[in-house]
This record gives structure tokens, sequence and C-alpha cells, in this order.
């Protein structure tokens, strides 16, 4: 084997390197957590502060006779994925400091453990490397859903996930033995030139989705998300809200245009009525929630069924806004798990109605939150509103008028939802309201940043136009 096939992996080698790293600060100073963490924090932003180095400058490359590549699009994505989860790590900061929490170090080598696998899911250009990379990143994630070993609900949620996991897997696997049986080859150029349109096919096509819809939470491939959101450990429910579904979902989208973009209609009409029933059902399901982690668990089942929106287009244009969305997605989901997460550190308190009355008490934390739901719901002029826009017009101009008028009626369902949570904190009052406290400092850099994104992003057409001017190199 020729070693320098691993030249190209910048970002694959520089995080291995910070496990390492990690790992064996942790076996030496992993009993002083808050010196560890500081480490651990600092190694991974530097990781991605050379990852963001790297912006622009990449150009479309593969190695392992194409079983590996990469491109500008594919450092852009893990750049971002690498931001979230050092807002992820800010969050989970306090948490971590805990008493109860003694493991600490485990925790940040688990989720550098998953980030991995999600690289390798995004620069696969083989189904192999692709599965590889799959389990790299679920099996990991299972123990980091259990990371409460103490709570039942975490055990609970962890035991879901991982029965939910393998039967999904089992499902991919025998779809990508299908395709390899019929078309000779489990390259994704190869599978392009050998893909026609047949039963068999057809089948394998519709398993491999589906096992990867459970990675994405798409309907009906749902039912695990709400009781893991709720069992898991908040940082880890955030991570697993937008880290993992924004991989998942990329990868897909770079999957079915690679692999099966000769014939569309053995995916898209299947995509159709996944789109439709996600977003219809993660809507209503979401009203009725009263946990605000189960809540954010239905929204971000509704938000996957926009995001495949722009997946299902098929085109350039609609690729990136598949990107632009992860990207704002990114910050207005995790400023929302961030306000949770830090009530939850201070009161343990997580239900809508423990949040009346919180701008009385906590201002900031309800002027973020109010901001996080408005992006969510779509309003103008914050980042939410922009990403939605593009979406629905990236379908507008392939003709799927139906299609974006039901979207767009979800739309405003999902703002009844979403200004709940704002109504219950500036509109209704509690005999016991949430005291006011001060969050951690990490907290409150990871929440302004959210924030600044939230008002910003949306308004900065560059960003846009960079991510739509790139070549996605298929």
């Amino acid at each position: 084997m020729d070693y320098s096939n691993f030249l190209i992996m910048n970002h694959e080698i520089s995080l291995v390197v910070v496990l390492i790293i990690t790992l064996l600060a942790d076996l030496i100073i992993g009993g002083n957590k808050k010196a560890f963490q500081y480490l651990a924090l600092g190694l991974f932003t530097i990781h991605t502060v050379l990852g963001f180095t790297q912006w622009g400058n990449v150009g479309d490359e593969s190695s392992f006779g194409g079983m590996y590549i990469t491109s500008d699009i594919h450092s852009f994505v893990k750049n971002f994925l690498n931001l979230g989860t050092i807002f992820v790590f800010l969050f989970g900061f306090e948490w971590n400091k805990t008493e109860n929490q003694k493991n600490c170090g485990e925790f940040y080598f688990l989720t550098l453990s998953t980030l991995l696998g999600m690289y390798l899911m995004i620069s696969s250009g083989n189904f192999l490397l692709f599965y590889i990379g799959l389990e790299t990143a679920s099996i990991p994630m299972a123990a980091l859903v259990a990371f409460n070993k103490r709570e039942r609900e975490s055990a609970e949620a962890a035991a879901k996930y991982v029965l939910t996991a393998a039967f999904s897997s089992g499902v991919m696997l025998f779809g990508i033995s299908l395709i390899y049986g019929t078309c000779g080859s489990l390259y994704f150029d190869e599978v392009l030139v050998n893909f026609f349109d047949s039963p068999l096919r057809i089948m394998a096509t519709i398993f491999f989705i589906a096992g990867l819809g459970f990675k994405i939470s798409l309907v009906p491939f749902h039912l695990w998300t709400a009781d893991t959101y709720q069992g898991a450990p908040t940082a880890v429910t955030a991570y697993l809200s937008v880290i993992s579904k924004g991989s998942a979902a990329f990868a897909l989208m770079c999957i079915l245009v690679k692999a099966f973009s000769n014939y569309p209609d053995v995916w898209q009409s299947f995509l159709w009525w996944i789109i439709v029933i996600t977003i219809t059902v993660g809507n209503l399901f979401a009203i009725r929630q009263e946990n605000l982690k189960r809540f954010l668990a239905f929204s971000s089942i509704s938000q996957a069924g926009y995001v495949i929106l722009g997946v299902y287009t098929g085109t350039a244009q609609g690729m990136a806004t598949v990107v632009f969305y992860l990207f704002i997605y990114m910050f207005t989901n995790l400023a929302a798990f961030g306000v949770i997460s830090s009530i939850e550190n201070k009161t343990g308190r997580l239900n809508m109605d423990d949040y009346n009355g919180l701008y009385s008490t906590n201002p900031k934390l309800a002027f973020v939150m109010m901001l996080a739901m408005f992006s969510l719901g779509g309003i103008p002029i914050f980042a939410g509103f922009f990403s939605k826009f593009f979406i629905f017009a990236a379908a507008m101009r392939e003709g799927e008028t139906l299609l974006v008028f039901i979207a767009l009626l979800n739309t405003v369902i999902s703002l009844f939802y979403y200004l709940k949570v704002v109504k219950a904190m500036f509109i209704k009052t509690s005999e016991n309201p949430i005291e006011n406290f001060k969050s951690d400092n990490m907290t409150r850099i990871g929440l302004f940043i959210c924030t600044i994104g939230i008002l910003i992003l949306g308004l900065i057409s560059p960003i846009y136009e960079y991510i739509n001017g790139i070549s996605f190199g298929f």
C-alpha cells in the first residue's frame, strides 16, 4: 500500500492526533477535570482552525482507488461539523465538571470517535467505506446516550437506540448487498454506470434509504428519536440533533447523486412521500409535547423533512441549499439546546411550564431562546427564514408546487408550537419561576456566538453564494 494515500486525509489525521493526545491526557491529568477539559477543548479548537485554513484550497482529490474523496464542499461540511462540536463541548463543560460525572475523558473520546466516523461517511466514494464510517459513528454514540449510567431513562434511551440502530444497519446492509449483486461494484461511480431500472435495484435503493433514514430521523424510521433525546444527557442530545443528523443528510445527498442520479424516479417518488409525512408528523407530535427535549426531538424530525426537500430536487442549487440549511440549523438548534442545558444544570427543570415567566428572572436566556424559536419557525428576518426560503426556491424551480405548498402549510403549523415556548417565557406567569442565576462562562460564549449567527448569517449573502459556487465534484 502506498502511504501517500493518507496525505489528503488532513481532517481525519488531525482528528486522530487529537484523539490520541486526549486519551493520553485523560490517563495523566484526568483527575483534574477542569484542566483536562480546557486541554481537550483547546486541542479540538486548534484542529478546527486548521480545517478552516484549508477553506477554498482543497480541490477535488481522491485516494485508495477512489474509495476516499475530498473537495472544497467536503472540507466545508467537516468544518461546520467541527464548529458545532465545539458548541456541544462548551454547553457540556459545566455538566462534565459536576461531582456525579466521573467519566469526563470518556465523553470527549467517544464524541470525537463518532466525529471521525462522520468524516469517513462524508468523504466516502464507496459503499464499504461509507458503512464503516456509519458504524464508527453509531457504536460510540450508543455509549454516549447511556452516559448517565445511574439514570434509568438514559439506559432505556440507549437500549432503544442500539436496537433500532442494529435493525436499520441490517436493512441498509441488505440493500448494499443487493446493489453489489446487481451492479458488481461498491464504488459510487461504477454503480452509477451499471444501475438500471429494475425491481431488484429499486428494492435495493429503498432499503438503503430506509437504513440511512434512521440516522436522519425520517418518518417512519423516527420512533427512537423522542425517547432517546429525552433520556440522553442534554449535550449528547444536542450532538445527535445537529452533528449526527447533518452528516447523515449530507451523505445521503452525495450518494443519491453520485450513485443513483441516472434514474431519479427510482428514489424521488419514495422521498416525496417521506418528506410530506416527516414534516407533518413531526409538527403534529411537537404540538403535544411538554418536555422540552422531546419537543425539540419532534421539531428536529420536522426540520429533517425540510432538509430532504433540498435533497429531493437532485440539482446543484438544491444541494447548495441543503448545506446552507444545515449550516444555519446548527446555530439555531444549538442555541436552543444551550439554553436548555444551562437551565437544567442549575435547576434540573425541563418542562415547558417550568419556563413560565423566565423573562422576568433570566431575560438574557429568554431572549436567546426566543431568537432560536423564531429562526426554527422561519420568521423573517432571522437566519432560519432564509434557509427555508432557499430550500423552497430550489424545489419551486423544479416545478414541485404541491410539495412546497404542503411544506409551507406545515411551516404555519410549526409557528404555533414554537410560539408556545415564547408565550411561556414572556406572557405566562408562575408562582415558582426559575430563579435568577448566572450561566457558566463556556455556555455564555457558546450562546453569544449562536445568537450572532441567528441574527446576521441569513443577511450575509456571500456565505450562500460561496456554497452555491462550490463545485460539488459530482
